[in-house]
């Protein structure tokens, strides 16, 4: 097999190219990633399952296409649900390191916090949205937001409602992810990097903690660009990344360098759209049309 056939069969990612000897960590992982449970959910076909973070390896939050945010136990059992404060419905979720429940609502254009089941208004904006976000290991939340004019995107960081931080254009001052209104999501990884699934860009872009581009992972070069079409995105405690591909109902699993390791394409996952680990490196994909949540287990 040559080089082009290698990089049809598995992948490309721009920047940084890997070497030929597999790295202890993708040694680790396993040959047939395995289903380990099927959660079943109340979402589906007419409530799309479009968010999932991990409370504790035991209790999940999800939210959908409805104006409630559902706490589940892997056994399937409802838990608690919040109703969004504006009643909109949530674009994403995210759990803190104190356990809070965190989500963007983008018609009000807002960040709220759940404390002791009360929804606080945490940030406001006029001329953005923010769409994706996620909670740090520093206690910072990093959120995407879009223009209202939907022809700029960014990511900002908080430190609570404070602004630190903002990460749009690279260092020829181009900007670093797609215009275009569209779902994004935001991940922390352990070695601090800040990496986005950009749906519209069909790729993910990783920049490190400063903001500086690193690279950016486009699927498959042997088809069309469009092949490749991320949604959700998580890390694992090897740093390796994991993103869902909807239109073709897998997982790419990438080196904290961007490189191509290996899909998950063997779990009949049906429209994955996000995804989390817990702190076992279970990871747990939520299937958009049948609301179902598969528990999954790819390392050793």
């Amino acid at each position: 097999m040559n080089h082009n056939q290698i990089y049809q069969e598995f992948g490309f990612m721009s920047v940084i190219s890997r070497g030929a000897v597999p790295s202890p960590s993708e040694k680790q992982l396993i040959d047939e990633p395995l289903i380990i449970s099927d959660i079943k959910t109340e979402f589906g076909v007419h409530n799309g399952l479009r968010s999932v973070s991990c409370l504790s390896d035991q209790d999940l939050w999800m939210c959908g296409e409805d104006n409630l945010m559902r706490l589940y136990s892997l056994e399937g059992n409802l838990v608690k649900a919040i109703q969004t404060k504006s009643r909109n419905v949530p674009v994403d979720i995210t759990v803190t390191r104190n356990g809070e429940l965190v989500y963007t609502d983008e018609k009000e254009k807002t960040v709220n916090v759940v404390k002791n089941k009360t929804v606080k208004k945490l940030i406001s904006y006029a001329e953005w949205m923010p769409c994706g976000v996620c909670s740090t290991s520093s206690g910072d939340l990093l959120v995407i937001l879009n223009s209202n004019s939907n022809t700029q995107t960014k990511v900002v960081r908080y430190f609570g409602s404070k602004e630190k931080q903002v990460i749009q254009l690279n260092e020829e001052g181009q900007s670093l992810f797609s215009s275009g209104y569209s779902k994004r999501y935001i991940t922390e990884n352990r070695n601090l990097d800040i990496c986005v699934s950009d749906c519209i860009g069909c790729s993910v872009v990783v920049v490190n903690k400063a903001g500086k581009h690193r690279f950016t992972y486009t699927g498959l070069p042997s088809t069309s660009k469009d092949s490749f079409d991320p949604r959700g995105i998580a890390t694992d405690s090897q740093s390796q990344i994991l993103t869902t591909d909807f239109t073709h109902r897998r997982v790419h699993i990438l080196d904290q360098d961007g490189a191509f390791l290996r899909y998950i394409a063997n779990c009949d996952l049906d429209c994955p759209w996000d995804l989390c680990l817990d702190s076992r490196n279970n990871l747990f994909v939520a299937e958009w049309e049948t609301g179902k949540v598969k528990k999954i287990q790819y390392r050793n």
